[in-house]
């Protein structure tokens, strides 16, 4: 086998290249093998094996520097890096991570996790290079669905300014999570298909090339000059008009002439875009045709790309799919926006039904926020789908350009809380905080999936921005007997008893009905209480709270600073409450990957952890 030829980086270098094509095998029957048994990214890495391996051919690890934009592409990487058997871990609690990690490895140049950031960081090392005067490759790999995003344009445009060698890698999939959308992605399939202007280039060159004398200053003149060769025969040719070097496009399963091309780049003094045309899922036909069940895919069969175990209950996500739809139906004025995530979000049913009133923006929080601002302030009701972790991106859009003019849009924010395997870039678990911290914004959690419904209606017919925050993962579906109606500000009492009073926020509510259980069976009174509302805080309810209780709890899957349980003890602190108040959240800190389970473990926020600080910090004194 000769994948076990690889212990460390640079061995790859040692292997025959006749023998490249069967370590590429290897390892896409790898990479298959290990995720269909521990889940994780397939189709994104099995379109880059053979770039991979060839920037491993071309480069000198850890000297020359790799970034990964995302990063959930690496895994082939990791694998010519020596990191074989962390594969038995992947994604698991300890264990190693899907993305790339300096803790990890040396060769891992820089943290990746959201996307369009791998040119700014990369071009961030070529300048510290050229500073301290070092010799040494910059490569930053960025798929043209990240290309979507405004921060990649920002920095290529500053790139355009170096003139020391720095490679930008365009791995052209046509993907996002989904298919590309906008007029990028339409300039790029022009690209993809502009063989002619290749051989019309060469064929140009090797005819002024034998006019006697003048031709090598003609062909010369040419290339140096503004309007060159491939601005005159290829209509806007982007890159380079921006001041960058384009090279390509080329096969990117095609190992030696990758090479050849990267080792072509290494010679350009200035920045250069190298643009690769792969094909996410290549080598396994069930990723090929459903490359967003395989974006980031839960274990299943090998032979039918099934998943091993199907989801029972429905998820937060199917919940609000099918409210959006509804809605669709009732409002004429709801619009739905996504972020190249219609799949992800749930908003693929209402995008079928209505394809007039969604919007996916491609990869650009920030625009996805300001754009459902403008539509807002000409009267629509936009609804911005989009993950906890991404939309922390628009925070600055969400302060100018939402709230500032208290403009009605509804952001729907999945993934809230810990989410698990993807890690610390992935988990929501910073929402509460920079939501609440913005006037004018209304913050909702529903503590089950009829109340998600019943706050997806309600934020629908609000007037002003308003955030309603949920988890991954299968609906909780208990309690269903309390539904009172949604009324703004507004706590729900579920349990009315006294001495302590657990005040839980969405998820969390699941968890504390089991820590009322676990306290009542040591004989202990306990009230519960649904926050539903993190902004507005329920004034009223948490004055009578403090009144009646001897403790209060909060509880929430966000971190303490700026969360639910600081504005409630700032709150009872202002009125002179006498009551003592313990706030159950994340710590200051990163969670870093496993499965949701162990993680609330390991945070303390877990029943057993909450009754036993409870029992320690309270009722123990």
């Amino acid at each position: 086998m000769i994948l076990e030829k690889i212990q460390k980086e640079n061995d790859i270098k040692n292997i025959d290249r006749e023998e490249l094509p069967q370590l590429a095998e290897e390892i896409r029957q790898f990479l298959i093998e290990k995720i269909s048994e521990s889940g994780g990214h397939l189709g994104s890495n099995l379109g880059v094996i053979e770039l991979t391996m060839a920037l491993h051919l071309v480069c000198n690890l850890p000297e020359d520097k790799i970034i990964w934009d995302v990063g959930h592409q690496s895994y082939t990487h990791k694998l010519l890096t020596g990191r074989r058997d962390g594969f038995d871990t992947l994604r698991k609690f300890g264990g190693m991570s899907g993305f790339p990690k300096r803790s990890e490895s040396s060769c891992d140049a820089f943290n990746t996790g959201h996307s369009t950031t791998s040119i700014s960081a990369g071009l961030g090392y070529a300048m510290a290079r050229d500073l301290k005067g070092e010799d040494h490759a910059v490569i930053s790999v960025i798929g043209d669905g990240s290309m979507t995003g405004g921060m990649a344009w920002e920095a290529m445009n500053n790139a355009a300014r170096l003139d020391t060698n720095f490679i930008i890698v365009l791995n052209d999939n046509n993907m996002s999570i989904s298919e590309n959308v906008g007029g990028l992605s339409s300039y790029l399939n022009a690209a993809r298909t502009g063989d002619g202007y290749q051989n019309l280039k060469a064929g140009v060159e090797k005819s002024l090339l034998r006019i006697p004398v003048y031709g090598d200053n003609i062909v010369r003149g040419i290339r140096k000059t503004k309007n060159g060769l491939k601005q005159f025969f290829v209509p806007g040719m982007l890159f380079e008009e921006i001041g960058l070097t384009y090279l390509g496009p080329v096969d990117g399963h095609d190992i030696q002439a990758l090479c050849r091309s990267l080792a072509e780049a290494r010679k350009v003094k200035g920045a250069v875009v190298l643009h690769v045309i792969t094909q996410k899922g290549n080598g396994y036909a069930p990723a090929i045709r459903h490359p967003a069940r395989f974006h980031g895919a839960v274990p299943f069969d090998i032979e039918t790309g099934l998943p091993k175990k199907r989801q029972q209950k429905a998820s937060y996500t199917d919940i609000f799919s099918t409210v959006m739809r509804k809605m669709g139906d009732r409002e004429k004025d709801v619009v739905a926006i996504t972020a190249a995530m219609p799949d992800g979000t749930g908003l693929k049913r209402f995008r079928n039904m209505f394809p007039d009133r969604f919007f996916d923006v491609g990869i650009a929080e920030q625009h996805a926020v300001t754009f459902a601002a403008g539509m807002a302030a000409a009267g629509l009701k936009p609804v911005v789908a989009v993950y906890s972790s991404f939309l922390q991106r628009a925070y600055d859009q969400l302060i100018h350009d939402v709230c500032l003019q208290n403009l009605h849009v509804v952001f729907a924010v999945d993934r809230a809380g810990l989410v698990g395997s993807d890690g610390e870039t992935h988990q929501g678990i910073f929402d509460l905080s920079y939501l609440s911290s913005i006037p004018n914004m209304c913050v909702m959690a529903p503590k089950n999936k009829w109340e998600l419904s019943d706050m997806l209606k309600f934020a629908i017919a609000y007037d002003g921005p308003i955030a309603l925050r949920y988890p991954r993962g299968e609906a909780y579906d208990g309690l269903e007997r309390f539904r009172a109606p949604v009324v703004y500000g507004r706590s729900e009492v579920i349990y009315d008893e006294t001495e302590i009073a657990l005040i839980a926020v969405g998820s969390m509510v699941k968890t504390a009905v089991e820590v009322r259980r676990k306290l009542r069976e040591m004989g202990y009174s306990c009230t519960l209480i649904n926050a539903r509302f993190v902004k507005p805080l329920d004034e009223e309810l948490l004055r009578k709270t403090a009144s009646e209780h001897r403790l209060v709890v909060t509880m929430e899957e966000n971190v303490r600073s700026g969360g639910f349980g600081e504005a409630v003890l700032a709150y009872l602190n202002d009125v002179s409450a006498q009551t003592r108040v313990i706030n159950i959240a994340l710590p200051d800190e990163y969670v870093e990957h496993g499965s949701v389970d162990r993680l609330h473990e390991e945070v303390c926020i877990d029943s057993l952890s909450i009754v036993k600080k409870i029992v320690a910090e309270y009722i123990g004194k």
